[in-house]
């Protein structure tokens, strides 16, 4: 009887227009999904979808920032290992405050060992990735190469930390969480793969997913973990 008498109800009251959900995890999910499946990249239903714009964190501009100038700074010294050069880009950025503990530890070695290097060096697919959440960059790739690094140097020469601090314009949590989303997922594709022995799916670089899996958990605030602890589970 209830459901007969709202039935009637509906017909004599006028129609209001339902409130739109502000954000819908599965829905974005499906949408990560369509587009893996779109590029012959195996996905599995069963793996959860990510956090919604309520439960992410979201960084501030100012924190994006430093964290862009910091990992170029330990990207460039593991590419030169040069100290000098790395300390007086430091000076140049006023960047002397915006390192992690694990970094500070690396920049203060005036000989790192080479496997530090070449894991430090990586860093720059962070900044690329930072650089397109502030806006500076328009586009973020499909993780099939190694980022632009000319590119980066540029931009980063060119604005200084006073340029991108007045440049920087967060995107919309949506769009971050979008990108979040879709990297999990390329992840678990990767991961799956090494562990059947197999190349990474589709040109996709596993080492570009895995950093980029990085800096974007890091964006959304995955499990309130500090940039040296941030995980990249799948």
């Amino acid at each position: 009887m209830k459901r007969i008498v709202s039935a009637l109800l509906g017909l004599i009251l006028p129609t209001q227009a339902q409130p739109q959900t502000p954000d819908d995890p599965d829905l974005r999910k499906l949408r990560s999904m369509t587009q893996l499946e779109a590029e012959a990249v195996p996905t599995i239903a069963h793996l959860p979808a990510i956090e919604s714009e309520t439960e992410s964190a979201r960084r501030s501009e100012r924190e994006v920032v430093e964290r862009t100038i910091a990992l170029a700074i330990v990207a460039v010294k593991g590419e030169t290992g040069d100290a000098g050069l790395s300390n007086s880009l430091v000076r140049q950025f006023g960047a002397d405050a915006f390192f992690t503990p694990k970094e500070r530890a690396f920049m203060a070695e005036s000989d790192p060992e080479q496997q530090d290097r070449v894991n430090f060096t990586w860093r720059y697919e962070g900044v690329n990735v930072l650089l397109w959440a502030l806006g500076i960059f328009e586009e973020l790739p499909r993780p099939e190469a190694i980022c632009d690094v000319p590119r980066i140097a540029a931009t980063l020469r060119d604005l200084g930390t006073d340029g991108l601090k007045k440049r920087a314009k967060l995107r919309p949590q949506r769009e971050i969480l979008d990108a979040a989303d879709l990297i999990y997922r390329y992840d678990w594709a990767v991961v799956n793969a090494r562990i059947k022995g197999e190349p990474a799916p589709s040109d996709l670089d596993g080492s570009v997913v895995q950093e980029r899996h990085h800096a974007l958990n890091w964006l959304i605030g995955y499990q309130d973990q500090a940039w040296d602890d941030v995980s990249t589970d799948t």
